[in-house]
């Protein structure tokens, strides 16, 4: 297993290529551990270079409600039944809607 860091752009799309090749690797095998390796290797490159903003917390409850098919009238309901009060609900309705 010839493995070395990713330092660039040329580094990183050998490492996808290697990638796609062993992607269907036995657990337990030479291969397995070396797919494990170079995803950790492209993680840490990616992290780096095409770094992911958080998104904001709004845009992470529009997404949860497109996601599991809920409308806001569901999202306020479940609030409301975990306590969260009228006050800060209206808030997030405010925020949601502009």
């Amino acid at each position: 297993m010839n493995l070395k860091t990713i330092k660039n752009q040329t580094d990183y799309q050998q490492a996808l290529k290697e990638i796609e090749q062993i992607f269907d690797a036995e657990p337990n095998t030479p291969q397995y551990e070396k797919l494990d390796v170079l995803t950790t290797l492209v993680e840490v490159y990616e992290q780096k270079h095409y770094p992911i903003d958080p998104p904001s917390p709004i845009a992470a409850i529009l997404y949860y409600l497109e996601s599991s098919n809920q409308g806001i009238a569901d999202f306020i309901e479940n609030l409301k039944r975990h306590g969260v009060s009228e006050e800060i609900i209206n808030l997030a309705l405010k925020e949601m809607t502009n």
